[in-house]
């Protein structure tokens, strides 16, 4: 059957199938947004630079050009009927163009902007009256100097575009290390962040649709490796009052941002038991994917409906979950022992099609639902460490 044109559609317009899904960005959670959108009968075409990527491997049509190809990016999205994303790191010309073909782009291109340079973010959240730590702009030694006099030690340094997984930000813990910890991220437009004694880090992955609606998953705990997401836990440990907070907080950043899609909102809970807006990602996240198995709608068939123009469906919890990510370094001692992992009751297993594992790139995930939250993390941590243990010599 023959996707309708996108022409026929009214900007506001409801898309159905087998309408078809543009999507920026070709990894992992593009995957899942494609198996979760072509399961509900939706067509999906994906851009990227890379060839026989984790999206493509799962899509109608894969095209490979640079972002910056902006005759392929116009060509792209005049074969699409709704464009998003599922990497914030993609050149804002490529929501201009769509807009400029009529094609709706679901985060905005104003949410891309804001959200892709941290800069821009940690403003766009302090002018809201949202809670953030403190943070200065770094553009030159002189600005450097200023910030850390005004914020203090430790701080941490970041750069102000294209981080993620804690690439791109270093600690100083003492203004005598400032400018060689600015030379090592290149001298580039930093961000200068006050350093937050964390009790624990949480997440609420939440949606808005096309009507203004709104949903969310609840709290979401998360532990970090590395500066890598490691474990996440939903529901999060956290009291009634954190968490209504928690879920306010994340309701104004998607009416503020008027965002028709998924977002996620990054915070952390500090030792005096304030809340704290940390990043935004607008997009699927990490932390959400536990989703899959835990609730009724996942985060990923959330994202076609909202930007389908969909009634948002249900986000309710059906059991407590946990999720581990798998990273290359799994791989290190030979082929992970799937079936010792998967012996473990109530664990799913998800792989992202790449070929090649290296130390810290995120290979896959595990996800484990049981009765309690503590059962779903031992399980879901123990079937890791099955993955590996005839290797190591484990028991």
């Amino acid at each position: 059957m023959v996707p309708v044109p996108h022409k026929e559609f009214r900007p506001q317009a409801v898309l159905y199938p087998p309408a078809v899904i543009g999507v920026f960005g070709s990894g992992q959670l593009g995957r899942m947004l494609a198996l979760a959108a072509r399961a509900m009968g939706y067509r999906i075409h994906t851009f990227s630079p890379e060839a026989n990527s984790p999206t493509g491997q799962v899509t109608d049509r894969e095209v490979c050009a640079p972002y910056d190809d902006l005759d392929a990016v116009r060509d792209f999205v005049r074969q699409v009927d709704v464009v998003t994303f599922e990497f914030e790191n993609v050149a804002a010309a490529v929501a201009e163009i769509a807009a400029q073909e009529g094609v709706p782009v679901r985060p905005g291109g104003h949410v891309l902007h804001t959200t892709q340079q941290r800069l821009r973010e940690k403003t766009f959240l302090a002018g809201a009256g949202l809670p953030v730590t403190p943070f200065a702009a770094v553009r030159s030694e002189i600005d450097l100097a200023t910030a850390v006099a005004r914020i203090g030690t430790p701080a941490v340094l970041k750069t102000a575009a294209f981080g993620y997984d804690g690439k791109g930000q270093a600690r100083i813990d003492d203004a005598a290390q400032a400018g060689a910890t600015w030379a090592n991220i290149g001298r580039q437009e930093a961000i200068l962040e006050g350093f937050v004694d964390f009790e624990r880090e949480v997440s609420v992955v939440a949606a808005r649709g096309l009507d203004g609606s709104f949903a969310h998953w609840g709290v979401i705990e998360n532990v970090h490796r590395d500066h890598i997401l490691d474990l996440s836990t939903a529901p999060a440990a956290v009291d009634p009052r954190t968490a209504q907070e928690a879920v306010d907080l994340a309701r104004t950043v998607l009416e503020q941002l008027d965002v028709v899609g998924v977002l996620c909102v990054e915070m952390f809970l500090d030792r005096g038991g304030r809340l704290l807006i940390n990043e935004l990602a607008p997009r699927p996240h990490n932390s959400g994917h536990l989703t899959i198995e835990a609730a009724a709608t996942s985060q990923f068939e959330q994202q076609a409906r909202a930007i389908c123009g969909l009634p948002l469906g249900s986000t309710e919890l059906l059991r407590p979950a946990a999720m581990v990510n798998l990273l290359g370094d799994l791989w290190e001692a030979g082929e992970p022992d799937w079936a010792a992992g998967l012996a473990v009751p109530g664990v799913k297993l998800h792989l992202y099609g790449k070929q090649t594992p290296r130390i810290g790139r995120k290979m896959g995930h595990l996800t484990a639902v049981a009765g309690t939250i503590e059962a779903a993390r031992e399980n879901a941590l123990r079937a890791r460490t099955a993955l590996t243990a005839r290797a190591t010599g484990q028991k």
